[in-house]
């Protein structure tokens, strides 16, 4: 599940929504760009069924970094997997990364 859960376990469809808008907005392979007012590089691959987007991004300048898997299950629903962080690190930083308008190469 995505973000914070209410009373019930069940995400905010508004948070869900909007992070996979988000997500599905951001280009395919590497792309620099920032987050936080930090240079970050990140790597978007999707499987060629659409049932699963991996994430790895690294800040340039620093030592963080933010990798998760999204599965999309059956009907409407999907499911986060962090790797060794939160789902709140996650969307924030899928909603808060603002790509470079052109791709660089990799460094």
């Amino acid at each position: 599940m995505l973000g914070t859960m209410t009373a019930g376990g069940k995400t905010p469809p508004s948070i869900q929504a909007t992070f996979e808008d988000a997500l599905a907005k951001l280009p395919g392979g590497y792309v620099d760009g920032y987050f936080g007012n930090r240079s970050w590089g990140v790597t978007v691959k999707r499987s060629e069924d659409g049932k699963r987007t991996w994430l790895y991004g690294e800040e340039l300048s620093g030592t963080d970094i933010v990798s998760f898997n999204l599965y999309r299950l059956a009907g409407p629903r999907s499911i986060l997997k962090p790797c060794e962080m939160s789902s709140a690190k996650v969307i924030e930083f899928v909603l808060g990364f603002e790509p470079s308008r052109e791709k660089a190469p990799r460094p």
